[in-house]
């Protein structure tokens, strides 16, 4: 129902910054609830930030993130941004957004579209 691109992901320094973004296609983002996640090799894919879809647009965090990382959205764009502050070597993963019919923002299994992903790494 709706393609998910990922972009954005890169090498950085500890305390940097970056932008992902995650361009959809058949449908506005406004109309998703979307989330990003992220996974390290040899773990488990976790919960990062997700915004309600419309007409609510609450913002959600992991804990671990809170407070360094911002979700946005541009609806005329269709596009989903992961603004990443004051990265740790911590934040090193595969970054993925995920599109969700529904409300519910935290939960995994209520994204049913996936992007590939993009690598973020973190030096020391």
């Amino acid at each position: 129902q709706v393609e998910l691109v990922e972009s954005g992901g890169g090498l950085v320094q500890a305390g940097g910054s970056l932008r992902l973004s995650c361009a959809a296609s058949g449908r506005t983002v406004s109309s998703y609830t979307m989330g990003w996640f992220r996974q390290a090799p040899g773990k488990e894919r976790e919960f990062v930030a997700a915004i309600r879809r419309s007409p609510d647009g609450s913002t959600y965090y992991a804990d671990s993130v809170k407070g360094r990382f911002t979700i946005s959205r541009d609806n005329v764009k269709s596009t989903v941004y992961l603004q990443m502050n004051s990265l740790k070597p911590e934040d090193t993963a595969v970054y993925s957004c995920a599109a969700s019919y529904y409300y519910t923002a935290t939960q995994e299994t209520s994204f049913r579209s996936w992007g590939q992903g993009t690598q973020v790494t973190v030096s020391s």
